[in-house]
This record gives structure tokens, C-alpha cells and sequence, in this order.
């Protein structure tokens, strides 16, 4: 039986592509899993299927968590999800990009703004945050005092528009409205690179 008292987060970083709009970037990216000894929900399929699958370590998988449709944090989703026998969840505003990626496999189930899931007795909860990706969320967990951002919110602010299916003024809104929201010590676990604090991006992200 799972108690929330081993719960944990652990990093795995795979490197890969990110191809979006005619460009291509050489990308390391962050890999969470959320668990205990026994299972791990996982934030993020990038690049290496066989990786990530040797991470669990043989735990069972309730669920593979995409934080957002691009091609560097679901390339290894379809893959992963064989290996694993774990759902993927996605959000619908999102299918587009997933589709360009995985045509012939659509994700498993949708996530949505205010959804529960639960893994190794904690309560992960959904955070619809677009800007970034119209299906953008992040994944506040109470338990462990972190939310897990994807491309949303980075050490030194937020992330990356510009893009085809983004929009910097609504990622600000999200940002400002539904993360800076949280505790202050709350953990930020980024899809890439460092990881941060609610309190020390506050003064990082702007006012629109």
C-alpha cells in the first residue's frame, strides 16, 4: 500500500528537438515523476522513451501528464505509454500539436482546470495556465509543496511566445493569475533548466 509520507519528486533529463514553426533547437528538458516506491505519475514524455522507463524503475504508472502539445515534452508519450501500460493525458486545446507529432494515436484522456489525479496517496491538482500553448497546464501539488510548470514559468519569469498557438499577454494573465497565487516557497519545477519559487519570480513577471 502507497502512504503520502514517501512521496517525492524526482528529475530525469532527456535531450532532444524542438521543431516548431520551419525551426529547429538542440533542447535539454526536465522529466518529473511523482510518487513513491511503488508508483510515480509522470509530468512530461521527452525525447527517450527507454530513459525515462528505466527512471520508473519498474514502478507501476498512473498516468503520463503533458504539460503542453510540443514536440520536445510528448515526443516519447506514444512510446512510454507502451512501455508503461499509463495513460496519457492531455489537454484538448492542444490536440492539434499532438496530432502533428502522433497522427495515427490520439492521448488516452483529457486534462482539465481543476482536475484531481492521485498518485502515492497525494493529490495532484490541475492548473489550466495557457499563454505559452492554448492547452498549457500546470501541475500544483500541495503534498510536496511544488508545482510543476512546464514551459509556463521559468527561473527568471515566463516562458516563450511568439510562436504559432501562443499569446504573451494571456500567458502574463495566467502567470500573474493562477501561479503567483500560490505560497511563496512554493517549488517551481520547470520543463527545462533550473528550478525556482513562486516569491522569487514574482518580481520577474510583468504586469501585462
Amino acid at each position: 500500500m502507497t502512504t503520502a509520507g514517501r512521496a517525492r519528486i524526482e528529475r530525469v533529463v532527456t535531450s532532444g528537438t524542438f521543431s516548431l514553426d520551419g525551426e529547429t533547437f538542440d533542447v535539454d528538458n526536465n522529466v518529473w515523476l511523482i510518487g513513491d516506491d511503488e508508483e510515480v505519475l509522470i509530468v512530461d514524455a521527452a525525447h527517450d522513451a527507454h530513459a525515462i522507463h528505466q527512471a520508473v524503475g519498474g514502478r507501476g504508472v498512473t498516468a503520463i501528464v503533458c504539460t503542453h502539445g510540443h514536440d520536445d515534452h510528448i515526443g516519447a508519450a506514444a512510446e512510454l505509454a507502451a512501455l508503461t501500460g499509463a495513460p496519457v493525458l492531455l489537454h484538448p486545446q492542444d490536440l492539434q500539436l499532438w496530432t502533428a507529432v502522433h497522427p495515427d494515436r490520439k492521448p488516452d484522456g483529457e486534462l482539465a482546470d481543476g482536475q484531481r489525479l492521485y498518485v502515492a496517496g497525494i493529490e495532484v491538482q490541475v492548473i489550466h495556465t495557457p499563454g505559452h500553448t492554448w492547452g498549457s497546464c500546470s501541475l500544483h501539488v500541495p503534498f510536496l509543496n511544488t508545482v510543476c510548470t512546464g514551459d509556463t514559468l521559468f527561473h527568471g519569469g515566463p516562458g516563450a511566445t511568439g510562436r504559432s498557438f501562443s499569446d504573451r499577454p494571456t500567458l502574463v494573465t495566467s502567470v500573474r493569475g493562477r501561479l503567483l497565487t500560490l505560497p511563496a516557497d512554493t517549488v517551481v519545477r520547470t520543463g527545462h533548466g533550473e528550478d525556482t519559487t513562486i516569491g522569487a519570480e514574482r518580481a520577474n513577471v510583468p504586469t501585462s
